[in-house]
């Protein structure tokens, strides 16, 4: 099965939790993962930022879990890192 090592995202949140807040709690809902976030645009009521996470085997549908309980949404998914696995022999 395919592992995601890297992944880019586009997130709108709200400016509390703060970024630092924020990135910690995506860090701590991956196992040795880094997070590397960088605010983009900030309005009166929200920020948007961009969320890099890289690890061994990435959790996407915690991650999104983490975003939404935080109280943000992903906007988009703008680059991803797979490493594909030895694949089982195909059956004839």
């Amino acid at each position: 099965m395919a592992k995601v090592k890297r992944i880019v995202l586009d997130v709108l949140k709200p400016h509390h939790p703060s970024a630092l807040e924020f990135a910690k709690a995506i860090a701590d809902q991956e196992n040795q993962c880094n997070v590397k976030l960088t605010v983009e645009e900030v309005d009166e009521k929200t920020e948007s930022i961009v969320l890099v996470i890289e690890g061994e085997d990435i959790q996407f549908d915690g991650i999104v879990d983490t975003i939404k309980n935080l109280g943000g949404s992903v906007h988009s998914i703008d680059g991803v890192e797979v490493e594909g696995t030895e694949a089982s022999p195909q059956k004839e």
